[in-house]
This record gives structure tokens, C-alpha cells and sequence, in this order.
């Protein structure tokens, strides 16, 4: 099944030479045309060669859609690449959405998406043990790339990711 993808998950995990956890949890990624233009490929930013390369080598994949009406009307509450994500999402009947915006979240859960974000892929690549740790990349996310989230989240997310590694290190109570 189809993935799509917004912007800042692809974005800020390439600014951060993480794309690669994307590409290795999901294989092939489909973007709508407003992903493409806020990506900004063409234009020498950090991220903007390894989301270059990886649309060049076709595992991020841009995607026409269909019903630009609906896009319309969820760009009253969202930007255009959240809204044209979602609706790419609901045309492709995809297995995922990502994107990292709560109000984009909530519109995509109650769209019947299955959404993840940033956090999730992080959590995800603990689990499938490909990182061993969760707070360097966060650390980075917030400093290279602006990206926000409550202590409380953040609290949260190293929690789950502690509780991920001790169980996989076989260090768990039960």
C-alpha cells in the first residue's frame, strides 16, 4: 500500500542526514505537487541534496492528484502541502500518511488515515533497532532544524524509546 508524505518529516529528517530511516521503514514514499515546492530540491539548503538524490533514484515519488476542490477547502485551516497530502492519502487509500502538524493530524485521524509523524518514525527505527537512541536526534531536530515539541511529549517519546531498548535488550521486569 501507498505511503504519502507531507514536508517536515522529510525535510527535517534530511537536514539531519536521517531521510535514510524513511526510506528504510516504508521503501517507496509519494509526495503531492506543494510537497515538491516546499522540498525547495532545486535550491542549495540543508536536506536539499540528499531529498534531491532520493527523488532522482525514484523512492520518493511525486504524485498528481485528483480532487483539487477538497484541497480547497481543507486549505482553509491548513497549509497546501498538509491538504494536499491528505487528499493525496485518501485517493491513494494509502496505509500511511506522514506528517507532524497536530491540526493536519487530527484532520487526517478523523479522515481515517493512518498518521505518524517524525516522532513515530524515530520510535519505529528503535524498535526495528537501526537507532539506538532517540535524544541525540531529537536534540538535533531542535537545534538544526527548529523543530518544536513540549517537554511533556518529549518526556513521553524518551520514555517509550528507554522502555523499546529494554525490552530488546531482554532488561525488561515483567
Amino acid at each position: 500500500m501507498p505511503v504519502v508524505s507531507n514536508t517536515s518529516p522529510l525535510l527535517n529528517l534530511a537536514i539531519i542526514n536521517r531521510l535514510y530511516l524513511i526510506h528504510e521503514q516504508f521503501s517507496n514514499i509519494f509526495i503531492p505537487p506543494a510537497v515538491l515546492a516546499e522540498l525547495r530540491v532545486d535550491e542549495k539548503l540543508p536536506g536539499s541534496e540528499i531529498l534531491s538524490d532520493a527523488i532522482k533514484s525514484g523512492w520518493i515519488q511525486l504524485k498528481e492528484l485528483k480532487n483539487h476542490a477538497m484541497v480547497e477547502i481543507l486549505c482553509r485551516d491548513l497549509d497546501r502541502g498538509e491538504a494536499e497530502a491528505i487528499i493525496l492519502a485518501l485517493e491513494l487509500k494509502s496505509k500511511w500518511l506522514l506528517l507532524d502538524e497536530r491540526d493536519a493530524r487530527k484532520i487526517g485521524k478523523s479522515l481515517g488515515l493512518h498518521v505518524t509523524g517524525i516522532l513515530g518514525i524515530l520510535l519505529r527505527a528503535v524498535k526495528d533497532q537501526k537507532l539506538s537512541s532517540i535524544e541525540p536526534v531529537i536534540g538535533k531536530l531542535i537545534t538544526q532544524c527548529g523543530f518544536r515539541i513540549s517537554d511533556n511529549l518529549k518526556a513521553e517519546i524518551l520514555a517509550e524509546s528507554s522502555k523499546i531498548s529494554h525490552v530488546l535488550s531482554g532488561t525488561s521486569k515483567r
